[in-house]
């Protein structure tokens, strides 16, 4: 059986559809990358549902090669160039990210923008519960986990250049915005749920506090760890980054807390204290110290918020394979689960209004939802022209490792 672990562990030959002219790529690099030579092997990682990223392969050095995929694409989405500038600007602080070694924007070269950067050699965990970690060192891994994105919320985008690279206010208007765009875009069926949320989520946004650089998909496999230690050697995957709010980081990091553990990257249903994985409870109260800010107090909203994201997300893969330009082989299967994320968040923001604001009352209604069915804890609420729901039903199964978010390189 190919679980959603080995279907983005390592690397295959270049998909048809991935093909470009190597040796014009070639040429390129002798010009572009200091200390390249050649000959060049290709390969294709298995991983990587937005953009295609390639293995390649030199007698001395291996490098990696992120494009952004052939065909009709959204506007703004598959930004490399952002990734290149944000990894480069990264590159002169401490935070740990992989070297850039040259953008190219000329798309006569493969077809399509990219760029070069390190491989940086380590591990990649795609089980969140470190099942090949011993149980006393996990709590370490995720220290470390919350210790890095705390130290990239505490950076000063204008110390690395970066001061214009979002607009400062407003962060979860303009995302829940630009994530209804690209989703109606991508709509390949009408789901009741989302419209609700489309509806919900712009009546209730949080106020906006605090301006960071956002990584925008934070979470465990999109890092690359040392072989033998819990330290966090590079981040990947930067396409989504910008400034913004830094509760949106972390709370996607701490939504695997109420994803089922049968999926990947989820924990909810894991017994956490026999696992030695920290709490939600925990893991925001070292964040918040990382940091030397409050303790989030709408961990609900930020839940709500990035399932409904992550359905999104998924209706842009489904939108992909529809159109022929999905770039990883697993497409097809995460593109299934936007329905299951719509159904969960919806159940959640039925009860929202009269959950508590301490973080265990926050983290029980989610879990519930995932669970199974849930009944209303209060009343829906009132977001004209959307009438209130009855409680739903359990989400449709969805069978252990099955990919449940875009995979990273």
């Amino acid at each position: 059986m190919i679980t959603g672990t080995d279907a983005n562990m390592g690397t295959t030959p270049v998909r048809l559809e991935h093909l470009f002219d190597e040796q014009a790529l070639v040429a390129w690099m002798v010009g572009n990358v200091e200390g390249f030579a050649g000959p060049l092997t290709v390969e294709q990682f298995k991983g990587g549902q937005s953009n295609p990223t390639y293995k390649l392969i030199t007698n001395t050095k291996s490098y990696v090669l992120r494009r952004k995929p052939p065909g009709d694409l959204l506007k703004g989405a598959h930004a490399v160039d952002r990734e290149a500038r944000i990894l480069s600007a990264l590159g002169t602080t401490r935070f740990p990210v992989a070297k850039v070694y040259g953008l190219c924007e000329d798309d006569s070269i493969i077809g399509t923008s990219f760029f070069i950067m390190e491989m940086v050699e380590g591990r990649i965990f795609w089980d969140a519960t470190f099942p090949d970690v011993e149980t006393g060192d996990r709590a370490a891994y995720f220290d470390a986990m919350n210790a890095t994105i705390a130290s990239l919320h505490r950076i000063d985008p204008a110390s690395v250049g970066l001061s214009d690279f979002g607009r400062p206010g407003n962060y979860f208007e303009r995302q829940v915005a630009r994530w209804t765009k690209q989703y109606k875009l991508s709509e390949t069926e009408i789901m009741p749920e989302m419209e609700r949320l489309i509806a919900w989520l712009p009546a209730t946004l949080p106020e906006q506090t605090r301006t960071s650089i956002v990584h925008g998909d934070y979470r465990i496999d999109n890092m690359i760890w040392a072989k033998d230690e819990p330290k966090v050697l590079a981040v990947l995957d930067w396409e989504l980054s910008t400034l913004g709010d830094p509760m949106a980081d972390f709370s996607y990091l701490l939504i695997a807390w109420v994803i089922p553990a049968s999926l990947r990257n989820g924990l909810a249903g894991a017994d956490l204290k026999a696992l030695g994985v920290p709490s939600v409870e925990e893991t925001v109260e070292r964040y918040a110290a990382k940091t030397g800010t409050a303790a989030p107090q709408n961990l609900d909203w930020l839940f709500a918020y990035n399932l409904f994201r992550l359905a999104a997300i998924c209706q842009g893969i489904a939108g992909r394979v529809r159109d022929g330009t999905a770039a990883s082989g697993t497409c097809a299967v995460s593109g299934t689960t936007r329905r299951v994320f719509a159904r969960a968040v919806w159940a959640l923001t039925w009860g929202a209004a009269s959950v508590a604001a301490a973080a265990p009352s926050l983290t029980v209604p989610m879990l519930r939802v995932l669970a199974g069915p849930v009944a209303p804890v209060g009343p829906v609420p009132p977001v004209a022209p959307v009438a209130p729901v009855a409680p739903m039903g359990p989400a449709a199964p969805v069978a252990p490792g099955t990919p449940w978010m875009p995979c990273g390189p």
